[in-house]
């Protein structure tokens, strides 16, 4: 353990948040820093293997059988009431301990269809079959292995400090987060009618551009809408040393293509973010042949309604336009599909949970980080619920690698998403833990 991260351990405070019409404030609880220190202190090698084992045995979305066992496994030892397939395989644990606020956390539990190449000990080596034929490895290359076993700590620690609060807490292991459409599915199966309706919703990312010990915030807009379309257009096909006998789809799929950028930057509002990209092409089949048709495949980025409604007309009318201009045989077909939303964390609860995390791990260790344009599920839960939302980043590199990747000419660490992203499990938890506990417990009442 690093001297840094014992300190912090050291120095966990409670701190109580509560909640008024226009601000959220905080205040110390000191009765709380002993139940959580020692929990964490106690169980950490076992939340270490635990992660071992669900990253060396990892399931692609909607296939998490053995995972949310795993999790329902946890949860009832720590005396919660589990629910499991709750919109798949997704697991939900209350716990009631008197009158007071209700805390949502969630983690989710999915892994990426990568073969991993990380030489770890306890590396995947599942492979499935895809649906298209294909064999692929599995691999938890986006944390989500540290963010369920994050969760089930988070519920131990709750569960060992009941005497230290009063309220109820909810915990989700969320399947499906990577595919898109897991939040979504628990909602539609009922998460907030069949279980404790949440004042706050609580979760963590990790983060491979930070050294595993610090904790980042983002306030507001953290995570963008993503939606899908898919674009065909319907040429009249020939031989392609006679152009002028054909309506040539592949030319005007090029224009499209350039017209769409002006969607970005001539249409919308420069302050406001927005990201159009075609990631696939796909046309003929060979050098002397026109085809008669071309396909795209797009994702949208957006934050605002306003923003993602002007794109996704954009497209639409921009498409149709061109495609009339240049004499297609018939409209081209634009299949639009909304996806995830965006996730925003709430400015005030942010704001509290940052003034928690500086006296629970010192300011140096707590980063304010950049929005980005990725998706991220977990946003559903505030945004369905109109209550405040917070995820965190959570560092997870060791620091030693991240140290030297500062260094002038050094390799750039490994995204995640990478078959070679490897997190640094025990001070990754330890922080994730502790950060998910305290924050969880400064929400709830104090129970005296």
């Amino acid at each position: 353990m690093n001297k840094a991260l014992a300190a912090a351990l050291a120095m966990v405070l409670g701190v109580g948040i509560s909640v008024r019409a226009d601000v959220v404030h905080a205040e110390f609880r000191p009765a709380q820093r002993e139940a959580v220190a020692k929990w964490v202190g106690e169980h950490l090698d076992g939340l270490v293997d635990v992660c071992k084992h669900i990253h060396a045995t990892p399931e692609l979305s909607r296939c998490e059988e053995k995972t949310a066992a795993l999790a329902a496994e946890h949860l009832r030892k720590y005396g919660y009431d589990v629910t499991t397939d709750v919109g798949g395989h997704g697991v939900v644990g209350v716990l009631r301990n008197g009158t007071g606020p209700t805390v949502l956390v969630r983690g989710d539990m999915d892994a990426l269809p990568i073969t991993e190449d990380t030489g770890l000990d306890y590396a995947s080596q599942v492979r499935v079959t895809l649906p298209d034929g294909t064999t692929t490895g599995v691999m938890h290359a986006c944390g989500h292995d540290v963010h369920t076993t994050t969760l089930l700590g988070t519920a131990g620690v709750l569960s060992a400090a009941r005497d230290q609060w009063r309220g109820t807490v909810v915990m989700v292991a969320q399947p499906a987060e990577e595919s898109g459409g897991g939040a979504e599915r628990m909602i539609q199966d009922g998460l907030f009618e069949r279980f404790p309706r949440p004042d706050f919703c609580l979760s963590l990312h990790v983060s491979h551009e930070m050294p595993a010990g610090q904790v980042g915030y983002h306030s507001g807009w953290a995570a963008a809408n993503v939606d899908a379309v898919d674009i065909t257009i319907y040429g009249r096909g020939g031989h392609g040393a006679k152009p002028s006998a054909t309506v040539d789809p592949i030319v005007t799929a090029a224009y499209v293509i350039t017209q769409l950028q002006t969607l970005v930057s001539r249409r919308v509002d420069p302050v406001k973010p927005a990201v159009v990209t075609v990631g696939a092409i796909h046309g003929g089949s060979r050098h002397n042949v026109i085809p008669d048709e071309v396909t795209m495949k797009l994702t949208v980025r957006s934050y605002q309604q306003d923003v993602r409604r002007q794109l996704l007309d954009g497209i639409r009318q921009i498409t149709t336009d061109v495609c009339t201009s240049f004499g297609c045989p018939r409209p081209p077909k634009v299949d639009i599909r909304e996806g995830l939303p965006a996730c925003y964390n709430d400015p005030d609860l942010t704001a509290a949970a940052v003034d928690v995390f500086r006296k629970v791990f010192g300011a140096d260790n707590v980063i304010e980080r950049p929005a980005g344009m990725g998706g991220e599920d977990f946003g559903m839960f505030p945004r369905h619920l109109e209550k405040p939302g917070l995820q965190i980043s959570l560092g997870s590199v060791a620091r030693e690698r991240y140290e030297a990747s500062l260094q002038p000419g050094a390799e750039p660490l490994p995204s995640l998403h990478s078959s070679k992203y490897v997190a640094d499990l025990r001070p990754s938890l330890q922080t994730g833990v502790t950060a998910m506990s305290t924050l969880t417990l400064s929400l709830l009442d104090t129970g005296k």
